[in-house]
């Protein structure tokens, strides 16, 4: 069984990195003041060294998690599930892995299940609403709304954090998109996705109601295309000079959520 790296190694690996870091620029800082008796020339250099190695020390202490070794060997064993390109998992995978690899350590398996879920690439997964996958690959059930909604919201989250851009318009039209591919009323929606913030619940509120509003302007110009008689979608738009394709985009949503559910 491969080693596996803990909290505490990686705490220490880092410390070191730092002390390593910060243990330069006193030799750096001794070297210029002996230029200095010469002319000015070592204390520029110090100057500018100084920023980089600040900047270094910045790097080693963001730098990011390691990947568990476990999880490096699920991605050979299972490259369509933990490879390149992740999917969302079925309940009950860890069972599952267990199960096929008795060799692995239960509480290692655990460990690195959770680093995996918890990871950004795996977040943006769930949020694109794909199904959930067994270990063979096959798409096995369908991702809950509130799981999609969650994994959405948190990966919003995490990129406002690394953006000056306010990403909240963005994460409402999402949050309506995710609402409209659920199936579910805007009451049972709401239902499902209710969390303890309050910020998150008001922008879901608005969400649902522009949803319904885009809803029910679709609609209105599906029933107007049904009675103008024309047999063109392109006539249709040209007749009420509107944007062709913008046109055909609210008929296809219109029409879609007309058919009945399989």
């Amino acid at each position: 069984m491969t080693e596996i790296i803990s909290e505490p190694q990686e705490q220490k690996a880092v410390s070191e990195g730092q002390a390593q870091v910060q243990a330069q620029p006193q030799g750096n800082e001794s070297n210029g003041r002996q230029r200095s008796r010469r002319g000015d020339r070592g204390r520029k250099g110090n100057a500018q060294g100084a920023p980089a190695q600040n900047g270094a020390a910045s790097t080693a202490a963001a730098a990011p998690r390691p990947q568990h070794p476990v999880l490096a060997q699920l991605a050979q064993w299972h490259p369509a599930l933990f490879g390149e390109q992740l999917l969302p998992l079925k309940r009950g995978i860890f069972e599952d892995l267990l199960a096929a690899h008795p060799e692995l350590d239960k509480e290692a398996l655990k460990t690195a299940l959770q680093q995996h879920t918890r990871s950004g690439r795996y977040l943006a997964a769930m949020a694109s609403g794909q199904a959930r996958h067994d270990l063979g690959g096959q798409s096995v059930e369908a991702t809950l709304p509130e799981h999609v909604h969650h994994a959405l919201v948190e990966v919003f989250r995490r990129r406002q954090q690394r953006s000056p851009e306010d990403l909240t318009p963005k994460l409402r039209n999402r949050i309506a998109m995710a609402y409209e591919a659920s199936g579910l009323s805007r009451e049972e929606y709401a239902e499902r996705v209710q969390g303890r913030d309050e910020k998150t619940n008001a922008l879901v509120t608005e969400a649902l109601a522009e949803a319904d509003a885009r809803a029910a302007k679709d609609e209105a110009l599906l029933r107007a295309y049904a009675l103008s008689g024309q047999t063109s979608e392109a006539a249709f738009a040209e007749m009420y000079g509107m944007n062709p394709r913008q046109v055909a985009q609210q008929l296809e949503r219109a029409r879609r959520r007309q058919q009945p559910e399989a």
